[in-house]
């Protein structure tokens, strides 16, 4: 794999009860090469499930200054990226800010990266995005699921 050569990257979060179990899923593909990802957390959110699957598809990525075109199905996490959303809290030193630790986990990876976010209708027969819906679901499932560390209920 060239350094030169774009990712595409794919993800999907899910959660049962929003909150409750959640996970979440990323595929990235790059070259003719395939890399599928997924965890859970026995508590959390289902916006927190969608931005953690772009933070750890970015954060497997071996080297610096990617072109990665990054397709989600989460208005939140698009948007907060696209339409300036996230300068805003952080402008604004994320007062009434939800997830601020996932969102000060990505700052560097939208640092690191060039990045390209596109909106995807879900469960609109997008194969990829099918499939990370299937491993966030998958993961979200599985037995004892360690809490997320970042999700605080009395927010």
């Amino acid at each position: 794999m060239t350094k030169n050569e774009p990712i595409v990257l794919y993800t999907d979060g899910a959660a049962s009860g929003n909150p409750g179990p959640g996970g979440w899923g990323a595929v990235l593909l790059c070259k003719g090469l395939r890399k599928e990802l997924s965890g859970g957390f026995a508590l959390t959110t289902n916006n927190r499930m969608e931005l953690l699957a772009v933070i750890n598809g970015l954060e497997a990525i071996r080297w610096d200054r990617a072109t990665v075109h990054i397709y989600s199905d989460s208005t939140y996490v698009v948007k907060s990226v696209e339409e300036g959303w996230l300068d805003g809290w952080l402008a604004r030193g994320w007062k009434k800010t939800k997830n601020v630790d996932l969102w000060q986990r990505f700052l560097p990876l939208r640092e690191r990266h060039e990045l390209h976010f596109h909106w995807v209708k879900g469960h609109a027969e997008n194969p990829e995005n099918e499939c990370c819906d299937r491993l966030a679901v998958a993961a979200r499932s599985l037995p004892g699921l360690p809490p997320d560390p970042g999700y605080d209920k009395n927010f």
